[in-house]
């Protein structure tokens, strides 16, 4: 049977740790995770700023975004190899002091290009975090203590990309966009040294076969990975398929998919460990964090988005449409720890994706005159459903799990979320402005002179404007509105989304490991 390249053999770290030290490394590792899964979301409602300042458009500010979110994707299947190569504790530590570096340059950047390429090697510096947290959780917490371990991890998974919009709204508003990098750097060098004095260590693994890398299957991952997110980010402007540019990234990118497959089945040390999807519940785990991962950044983006073109609101101010729900999540957090005691991960879990839907379905019903507090609690509405997913999916995709791969199963969760996350942004800001070209049309239609919708509208005005005058704020008011629609209607495709979910949820089957699962209702 072929193994991960990050397979060692597992260490007896849970054992001689006490349970206070234990929640002590939980929080440690999740305060690292959660600055880097926050730095992916936290300058959403500062790409206006940036394009403004750097003068840049606004759909190239997205690729600050982006470039993130798909460096972070290739290097995420290294993270077991490195770890087992030095060490997890120098991999962690060297991955967190590397990021505070990177955000130090990304805070001093001086052009879009440069910004990008920063963010490019700070999405790979801090590429190992999460998938090592997860690592770290599972082999910290006997099996029956995971599903607390996952609730503390859920802190940097679910609330860092829910809180980073409203935390980097008041940064970029009251100080400059600059700080939403710079703030990572004390926080970052505090981290590393808790860590370095409480983390125990995984050594380096001594099989020559499990030091070596597989290169081949890497290279394939990086171009199937890079060659797709410059088809998503270059999509639009290009005209998607008609365009040959576009047309020979994405048939680079499938080839490679479809090579590195073939490749990576008939290794025994893959870089990417494929033989973990015969494990149903894994499998299907990743396709569940690949849709959470296109709903929870997706959704992050968007509503900003819309609120800072079409409802005039500041960074600041948009900020705090989604500081409540963030602060929802946090309240009510425990509460998904009680409920797993009673019901199983089976049952919690298409009632996550069902009521998360039908929160972005009932987003689709924002009116352009929509208050503050209605979009508070809409966003509250999108938000909800996240509580019942995010730590029963961890929970069973681990349940199988053995140990000596766990570094390796992490790497493929957490790829298939940023993956996920990278789609979604990408595909987002694309067609918010295909779509409201499209309602531009059809509300053209109902606004000619002399129609009932412009005679309407011509009265609110007031009818001693002039017909140009009139005619100038309705041409405002048709885009303003187009573009609402445009944003309302994405809500309704991840609506969709999420219910085409419910029957591969259903799908989970009960692991054999009871005890991961048992433990939570302890």
């Amino acid at each position: 049977m072929a193994s991960a390249v990050a397979s060692v053999e597992p260490t007896a770290v849970p054992t001689a740790i006490s349970e206070r030290r234990r929640i002590v490394i939980a929080l440690t590792v999740t305060i690292a995770a959660f600055m880097e899964v926050l730095d992916a979301t936290i300058i959403n409602v500062a790409l206006r700023h940036i394009a403004g300042s750097l003068g840049a458009g606004s759909d190239e500010s997205t690729w600050v975004l982006t470039a993130y979110l798909v460096s972070n994707g290739i290097v995420l299947p290294l993270a077991g190899w490195l770890s087992g190569l030095i060490g997890r504790k120098r991999f962690f530590i060297g991955s967190v002091l590397a990021f505070c570096a990177l955000s130090l340059a990304c805070g001093l950047a001086t052009s879009l290009p440069m910004l990008v390429v920063f963010r490019l090697v700070q999405g790979i510096a801090g590429g190992g975090l999460q998938p090592s947290q997860q690592a770290i959780l599972v082999d910290t917490f006997p099996p029956e203590r995971r599903a607390f371990a996952f609730t503390l991890a859920g802190i940097a998974t679910i609330i860092a990309p829910i809180l980073g919009p409203a935390l980097g709204g008041v940064i970029t508003d009251n100080m400059s966009w600059r700080w939403v990098f710079l703030i990572n750097v004390p926080v970052g060098v505090g981290a590393a040294y808790l860590l370095y004095r409480l983390l125990p260590d995984k050594p380096p693994t001594r099989d020559p076969e499990a030091r070596r890398i597989d290169m081949i299957g890497l290279g394939l991952a990086i171009v199937a990975f890079g060659c797709l997110q410059v088809v998503l980010d270059k999509g639009q402007q290009e005209d998607w398929f008609t365009s040959p540019f576009i047309l020979f990234f994405a048939g680079l990118s499938i080839s490679a998919f479809m090579v590195g497959i073939w490749w990576l089945l008939g290794q025994r040390r893959p870089i990417i460990d494929l033989f973990l999807f015969r494990d149903r519940n894994f499998a299907i785990g990743c396709v569940l964090n690949f849709a959470m991962g296109v709903t929870i950044f997706a959704g992050a983006v968007l509503l900003p988005a819309m609120l800072q073109r079409d409802f005039n609101y500041t960074a600041t101010w948009s900020g705090f449409v989604l500081a409540p729900a963030a602060i929802m999540i946090l309240m009510l957090m425990p509460a998904t720890r009680t409920l797993m005691s009673a019901l199983s991960p089976r049952i919690l879990i298409p009632f996550g994706f069902a009521l998360t839907g039908a929160g972005m379905y009932l987003s689709s019903f924002i009116d352009p005159n929509q208050s503050f507090t209605m979009f508070v609690l809409f966003r509250c509405a999108q938000a909800l459903g996240v509580l019942f997913l995010m730590v029963p999916i961890s929970t069973i995709t681990f349940a199988d799990i053995r140990p000596r791969d766990s570094d390796n199963a992490a790497s493929l969760v957490a790829l298939s979320r940023n993956l996920g996350g990278s789609v979604g942004i990408s595909l987002v800001t694309a067609y918010a402005d295909r779509l409201s070209q499209a309602h531009q049309s059809a509300l053209a239609a109902h606004l000619a002179p002399g129609s009932f919708g412009y005679e309407a509208l011509r009265e609110l005005y007031g009818r001693t404007m002039t017909s140009d005058t009139v005619s100038a704020k309705l041409y405002a008011e048709l885009l303003r509105q187009s573009s609402i629609l445009a944003y309302l209607t994405i809500y309704q495709w991840l609506a969709v989304l999420l219910l085409m979910c419910l029957p591969l949820a259903l799908a989970l089957r009960k692991p054999r490991n009871i005890g991961a699962i048992s433990g939570a209702r302890h």
